[in-house]
């Protein structure tokens, strides 16, 4: 069957127009809102502090997540190495200049290398 209907969501290219509806429109919409109020609101506002902050809690958790509580191959890490990770990218952020890729890095050797190098994976 051809055409757009509900009876084509067997065919290969429905969870592209899926992905596209569903997924990247509703998204960008805010995004283009966000991009065209910016230049109206004050930096220092009560409503951005707490956009920052409620931005900044997820961020958080999803971190919090992935370390404590990992699916897929990054369970196979113990959680020492994953929370020694997680400490030293924070410490390198800090330490050495506040650059997240630096710190990303940092915490990718930890993560990888250290576990690898002590044959753990």
């Amino acid at each position: 069957m051809t055409g757009l209907s509900y009876h084509s969501i067997a065919e290969t290219w429905w969870p592209y127009v899926f992905i596209l509806v569903a997924g990247w429109l509703p998204t960008d919409v805010w995004r283009w809102l966000g991009v065209l109020s910016a230049g109206r609101l004050d930096e220092r506002s009560p409503a951005i502090a707490l956009a920052r902050t409620i931005a900044t809690s997820l961020v958080a958790a999803v971190i919090g997540r992935l370390v404590l509580l990992p699916g897929g191959s990054l369970e196979a890490i113990p959680l020492g190495f994953r929370v020694a990770a997680l400490a030293g990218g924070f410490a390198a952020y800090y330490w050495l200049g506040r650059q997240t890729l630096v710190a990303i890095v940092v915490a990718e050797v930890i993560l990888l290398a250290v576990p690898w190098a002590l044959g753990i994976i």
